[in-house]
């Protein structure tokens, strides 16, 4: 069996974090090997599954992303996730159809492409603060947090992007600077492990490269249900996903469900990385 464990340019061979994969994998007999997904000489026929792991850039990259998924599905490659998970996964509007389907999201506002954008029309009179961001996006990619007042100057900042792509329009929750941001992980649908993401003081982004602080935490029963229950609406052959959510008077808001490239803090929990490599082997055998 011989997998391609998916990157970008920037991360050759892979995050530190996931390079362990590659031994741990030997040891259930499966070759995996490093593979830029934008690298064009590489024959994907050769391999049997392809992982989507650090696959950072592809946001930057969304036409030649897109057509490089098209092309795998005109392959008949098998991928983990599944393709079509992948690409409903890639744009955040996928979270109106969990709203739809009983999931309790951050109080959000989808704005489809427009030459006319007017977010003082779109914006809650109960806001105070929002934030804004592209629908294709990744680790706060053009993403600004602004308060209802700014909203004009917002709006200008914004018109020319919002003519190439569809925008979310979220209140901006002051917990997400004082108790963090939480995220449970998912294996083959099954609860993980969870991790508390808060950033620093001043700041909304809870990336490590904004000098944002990771804490392993044990969430309550009713917590790690309620995510669960967000899971439950994914296909079966779901080797990961990352629910990232607020949680407010100890209810889950959701933020978004990770399906593609994030981060599984492989090096907080220590029996994380195992349970992981099982989920693959279960699903590829």
């Amino acid at each position: 069996m011989k997998i391609a464990l998916l990157t970008c340019e920037k991360l050759p061979q892979l995050n530190p974090e996931d390079q362990p994969l590659i031994p741990a994998l030997a040891q259930h007999g499966i070759t995996a090997i490093p593979a830029i997904w934008s690298d064009k000489t590489i024959d994907w026929t050769t391999f049997d599954y392809l992982i989507f792991r650090n696959t950072w850039d592809y946001f930057e990259k969304e036409s030649e992303f897109r057509a490089w998924l098209d092309h795998l599905e005109q392959l008949g490659i098998k991928t983990l996730n599944p393709i079509e998970l992948v690409k409903q996964n890639i744009h955040k509007f996928y979270l109106r159809d969990l709203e739809e389907q009983g999931v309790t999201i951050l109080p959000t506002v989808f704005i489809d492409r427009t030459t006319k954008l007017d977010l003082a029309a779109l914006l809650p009179a109960s806001w105070k603060q929002a934030v804004i961001k592209p629908a294709f996006s990744a680790g706060s990619y053009l993403t600004t947090v602004f308060d209802a007042e700014d909203v004009n100057g917002i709006n200008e900042e914004y018109g020319n992007i919002a003519t190439q792509k569809e925008l979310l329009l979220q209140e901006f929750r002051p917990e997400i600077q004082t108790i963090g941001e939480t995220s449970f992980i998912f294996f083959n649908k099954q609860f993980s492990h969870a991790v508390n993401k808060k950033p620093v003081d001043g700041d909304f982004r809870v990336q490590t490269l904004f000098g944002g602080k990771y804490t392993l935490v044990n969430p309550s029963e009713d917590l790690i249900a309620s995510a669960q229950k967000i899971i439950a609406n994914f296909p079966d052959r779901l080797l990961y996903a990352r629910v990232d959510g607020i949680i407010i008077n100890d209810q889950l808001q959701l933020m978004e469900v990770e399906c593609i490239e994030p981060d599984l803090y492989f090096n907080l929990s220590p029996t994380a990385l195992s349970q992981f490599v099982a989920a693959i082997v279960k699903l590829i055998a």
